[in-house]
């Protein structure tokens, strides 16, 4: 099938309308979780809570009546969703689990090697287990530190982590970010962990995961990136093989955007998204957003700046005097452009909401259909995060 070509406000709508951020919004409630989350195979997470974690902050923006109540439900009383490693840390549909099954059997051999110090603490620990579990680190003695991929770490952390990371456990329920693990027979259903992976071949299993990761996103070129973070031994030749066998197959469809040069690629089964969009004369609504910084959607940032114009740095890890913005500063969408990036804050005790700093993006003019369409996001953030009132008020923005 010949590349199809498009305008850029084209495919700012295109990934909006995927990722339920244009017109109405497409997914409610708990059943809506799962049905953004099998569209886009898995949202990441990140421990650090400032108005919430990312997986929250995520799903706040896309999921009516969403709490955070809802995630912790589907993952730790309905077990629909689960812990897991695909870009990096992240959370998936338990029914994805046989189809990591190389991924977990390569940690087994890399983690559970004989040479490997958590080794002989194993037996102890799955007796440890099986009389008292679920336990998190801090519940067992083995206080003695190894070497771990991350830098030194206690013994029990290092081999719960490794198990969880072969599947042995699975996160059973966190308390803030502490995980407590237990057994994966124990919750997951047996044909779902004696089921063969549906790859037979490497290449097959590769495929998929390239597939899946453009699923993750709407669009994505071939060029490196955070994007493609996690993808086993997917270099930028392997990478490009897949790509092309996808297309060969039909899996995956060019797209040709006018001012970009490289190429996008999309599911093919996602067309009718983007025929929409295509078809689609109306002027856009004023629908307002505060996305989450490891938002799917910004998973390759410069690609977002080139079909945007919008150049996002998340600068947690930047020492202050080399920050641009703040610490945990949030973008902030309004139709089909971002329009702001500002930075939170939450009181806890007296339930506020606090804007620290606002910086409104170069060449936004702010109007007032633009005010009230911020104060009804925010009215829904605030519900989202508990908070009874925002400070500065909204308004203020405006002067």
């Amino acid at each position: 099938m010949d590349a199809i070509q498009i305008t850029k406000t084209q495919a700012r709508r295109f990934m909006l309308k995927y990722h339920g951020l244009y017109g109405k919004r497409l997914h409610r409630g708990k059943i809506g979780i799962l049905e953004y989350i099998r569209k886009v195979g898995c949202i990441q997470y990140d421990p650090l809570n400032i108005v919430g974690h990312n997986q929250e902050l995520v799903l706040q923006s896309r999921i009516d009546g969403f709490n955070p109540a809802m995630l912790r439900e589907l993952l730790y009383d309905d077990r629909l969703l689960v812990d897991g490693w695909d870009k990096v840390m992240s959370i998936y549909l338990t029914s994805d689990w046989p189809y990591f099954s190389r991924y977990r059997a390569s940690r087994l051999e890399w983690l559970g090697s004989p040479d490997k110090p958590v080794v002989p603490f194993l037996p102890l620990i799955r007796n440890e287990l099986q009389q008292r579990g679920p336990l998190s680190s801090i519940d067992l003695g083995y206080d003695e530190a190894v070497g771990w991929p991350w830098g030194p770490a206690r013994v029990s952390r290092a081999a719960l982590e490794s198990m969880w990371f072969w599947g042995e456990l699975i996160i059973h329920h966190k308390v803030h970010t502490r995980k407590y693990y237990d057994f994966a027979s124990r919750y997951l259903p047996e044909e779902l962990l004696n089921a063969p992976d549906p790859n037979e071949t490497f290449e097959q299993y590769r495929d998929w995961r390239i597939y899946r990761r453009i699923g993750g996103t709407g669009f994505l070129w071939d060029r490196p990136g955070d994007a493609w973070l996690e993808i086993p031994e997917t270099r930028t030749p392997e990478r490009r093989e897949s790509i092309q066998r996808l297309l060969t197959s039909g899996k995956l469809s060019e797209i040709n955007v006018e001012g970009i040069k490289a190429p996008l690629y999309m599911r093919t089964c996602d067309m009718s998204v983007l025929e929409e969009i295509r078809h689609d004369s109306r002027t856009p609504s004023l629908r307002t957003h505060i996305l989450a910084p490891l938002d799917n959607m910004l998973w390759d940032r410069r690609l977002v700046k080139e079909i945007f114009d919008f150049d996002y740095r998340w600068e947690v890890y930047k020492p202050q005097s080399e920050r641009d913005y703040g610490y945990y500063v949030l973008p902030v969408l309004c139709g089909d452009r971002f329009i702001a990036r500002f930075e939170p804050g939450f009181d806890k005790k007296s339930k506020i909401l606090v804007i620290k700093n606002w910086w409104w993006e170069a060449g936004i003019k702010p109007t007032k259909a633009m005010q009230r369409e911020l104060s009804k996001c925010f009215a829904l953030f605030a519900e989202y995060l508990g908070a009874r009132s925002i400070v500065p008020d909204i308004s203020s923005l405006f002067h």
